[in-house]
Order: C-alpha cells, then structure tokens, then sequence
C-alpha cells in the first residue's frame, strides 16, 4: 500500500478535498479521506506527499478517431461540414504506407497519455487501431464503424462486420463493438441488423454520430440539400432511401436506436424536444465542441445540454478535426461555451460520465474505493484558490503527470 497526498484530491464523486490523500493498494483505491482524517498506514506503507497538485481521476476521451491521426494538419478548417468532408475524402484516398499511419496512431496514443487520458471510445472503420491500444497504457473500446445507404448491400455489409467484429473479440481490454455511422449514410435495414447484433452483445456500449451538421437536418427533413448532392457525387445515394421528414434524434428513436448504451456524437443540431427525446432514453450525449467549429458544424449548445438533464461526456474526435487531442483544452472551450454550468460538472463529463457511457461505470471516472487507482496530478501555480475553475480554464501537458510516476521518481512502488 502507498499513501499519495497533495494539495488537492478530487475524488468527482465528492467535493474537492483540501490536503486529501488517496491509499493504493495492488493498483486500486483502497481509501481516500482529507486532512484530519486518520491514514490507514501500515507499517511499511510509504507516505507520498506530492505537494501543489490536484490529484484526480484520469480523463475519458469518449470519442476519438485515431486511425485518421496521419491527417493532422493536413484537413483546413471549413465553413460548413459538407466542405469538410470531401477535403477529407480526398486526403484518405491516397493514404500513406501502413508504417506511417501506424507511427500517427502510436503518437496520437502517447499524446493522449501525455495530456491525462486513460480511458477512450474510439471510432475505426480499419479496425487497425485495436492492436495499438491494447498495447497501450489506456483502456476503453474500439466502436467499428458500419455505414452503407443502399438497401440491398445492408446484409452484405452487416456479415462482413460481424466477422471482423468475432476476428478481434468481444471481451477483454479494448473490445470491439459495432457502431452505425449517422443517420445519412446507413440504411434503416443496415440499422435494424446492426440492433439485433449489438442485442448479442448487451454489456457493450455504441455509438452513433447524430445531428452533427444543419444539412444534416436538411437531408432527414427534405431529401434534399448540400447532403443529398455530396452522397450523389460519392456514389453513395440511394435513389429509394425515403427521408424520414423528422429530425435525426427522432428519427433514430423510431428505428428504436436509442437506449442507455448509445453514445450519441455531436448532437449540435439539437431541440429542446431533441434533447428529451435523449434524456428519457438515458442516451448520453458526446459533445466535441472545437471538433465542431473545425468542420463548421457550428457550436454545440452546451448550457442546454446540461439543462436538458441528459447525460454529457467529453471528445476530441480526430486529429483530421482538431488541433490536438488535449482534453483540458476541450473543457476549456467547454467552459467558454457554457459559463454558467459548474467547473465541477464539466470535470464530471470528462470523467465519470465518460467512463459510465463506455461501459466501466464500476471501475473508472471517480476516486473511491475498489476502483482502478488510474489517476492524474496536475501542477498548480501557488495562485490558484479554485482549483475546478483552473482545471477547466485550459491546462496544458506540460502541467500533467500520472501519480504512479511520481511515486515511482521518489523511489516507492505500489508492493500490495
């Protein structure tokens, strides 16, 4: 057992702990407590006092593409989504070689580390991800992205990842889970296979991206629009697929889409009667806000989010959309958006929150006992008084270190 203080434990389940101390005990929470309270110290249980830190749970990255790290930089900035995406098209139709994408995907994971992650959705369509962060020091699930609009190939399709999906497992650290792409590109007989196989697998989670753009709305509403045109001119469009006349989130929850294990992406297109929709079907929201101004998709709106009552987690998307993968600066822009919601509800949406959509509801996100002890201290400047508001004020890697290495630089290891 190892007795880790610092300045500051946010435990997420509680408020802020002033002088807290967290013990860990063969790689978990065996207690924490603040000042006053007395220390389950053993006799050779090494106090750790790490001094300006706060100490707090690792961050949950719940949606990120780390396949398309190799087109950082590379995708510029648009005004509307429908730019975006052929700019983006038109880079991974001339990828580089598989050791340049697999260097991008190794970075892209240790700057993830680097910036407090541990725990992460990713979206892969390759599934060329699973092997690295298996490999890895993070946690989480791979979501394999199915998409296809025409009707007649949804069979096709569904078997090809069904055996994708058996090759790489169901079980284990970073298992695979089928995940519809958006409403635009999968048929209803796509959605509805893709329902009765993720029914085979009900303790992992999925993932769709849901009003992401107003042309969006515009396709689901009328058929038509910049969405239509662009799924034209790909090949894509399928003459006999009939608009729902609704908004997506409704039109997900007639197809009985949505449920507690549904990550919805995005969502900036929203309703008050969208954002119901969600909450009465316990689907949690995965907000991506400077994901969305990259692409021009528009700013989510965040405050209503969290009025709504429906449940909030945090993403960056992918490097083809963001500048980094920092999900400090994600709260940041989080922040600014909705001044009004508590720091400490924004630091729940990046932890706790994340880590129950993904799945680990019993095991990450907040600092109490049995919990894995993946935990993150972050370096205050001695002018800080309210340390959720710095938190989530924009902190940078430099400022960020797992506890378990700073145990380790003073000498002591967790020997159970």
């Amino acid at each position: 057992m190892i007795i880790v203080r610092s300045r500051w434990l946010l435990p997420i389940a509680e408020r802020p702990m002033l002088n807290g101390w967290v013990a860990i005990h063969r790689g978990r929470i065996a207690a924490a407590g603040r000042a006053g309270a007395s220390l389950p110290l053993r006799d050779d249980a090494p106090l750790v006092d790490l001094g300006a830190y706060a100490v707090l749970p690792a961050l949950v990255n719940a949606h990120v593409h780390l396949e398309l790290s190799w087109l950082r930089g590379l995708v510029p900035r648009a005004a509307r989504f429908t730019d975006w995406v052929p700019a983006m098209l038109h880079w991974r139709t001339s990828p580089p070689d598989g050791d340049a994408i697999g260097a991008a995907i190794h970075a892209a994971i240790d700057e993830m580390r680097a910036s407090g992650t541990g725990l992460v959705g990713d979206i892969s369509n390759s599934l060329v991800t699973v092997d690295p962060l298996r490999r890895s020091a993070l946690d989480g699930v791979v979501f394999h992205e199915v998409l296809r609009l025409a009707a007649d190939a949804a069979d096709d399709v569904l078997e090809t990842a069904l055996r994708a999906q058996e090759a790489q497992g169901v079980t284990g650290r970073f298992p695979v889970s089928l995940a519809p792409h958006a409403p635009y590109s999968v048929s209803p007989r796509l959605f509805q296979g893709l329902r009765a196989a993720q029914a085979r697998t009900p303790f992992l989670p999925s993932s769709v991206h849901v009003a992401e753009s107003a042309e969006e709305v515009e396709l689901l509403a009328t058929g038509q629009g910049p969405w239509r045109a662009l799924l034209e001119r790909l090949g894509a469009w399928d003459p006999a697929w009939t608009p729902p006349a609704c908004s997506p989130v409704r039109y997900l929850d007639q197809m009985r889409v949505l449920g507690s294990r549904l990550l919805a992406v995005h969502a900036v297109q929203c309703d008050d009667e969208d954002l119901d929709v969600l909450r009465g079907r316990a689907t949690t929201v995965v907000t991506c806000p400077r994901s969305n101004r990259y692409v021009g998709a528009g700013d989510p709106p965040a405050a209503r989010f969290f009025k709504s009552g429906v449940a909030v987690a945090l993403g960056t998307d992918s490097l083809a959309s963001n500048d980094d993968l920092n999900l400090f600066s994600e709260l940041a822009a989080l922040r600014h958006l909705a001044p009004e919601v508590p720091a400490a509800t924004l630091l729940e949406s990046a932890t706790v929150v994340g880590a129950r959509a993904l799945g680990f509801e019993t095991t990450a996100g907040t600092i109490e006992p049995g919990r894995h002890a993946r935990l993150i201290a972050v370096a205050l400047p001695p002018e800080v008084i309210d340390v959720e508001e710095y938190l989530v004020s924009g902190v940078t890697p430099d400022r960020v270190h797992w506890v378990e290495d700073l145990v380790a630089d003073c000498g002591f290891a967790d020997r159970g």
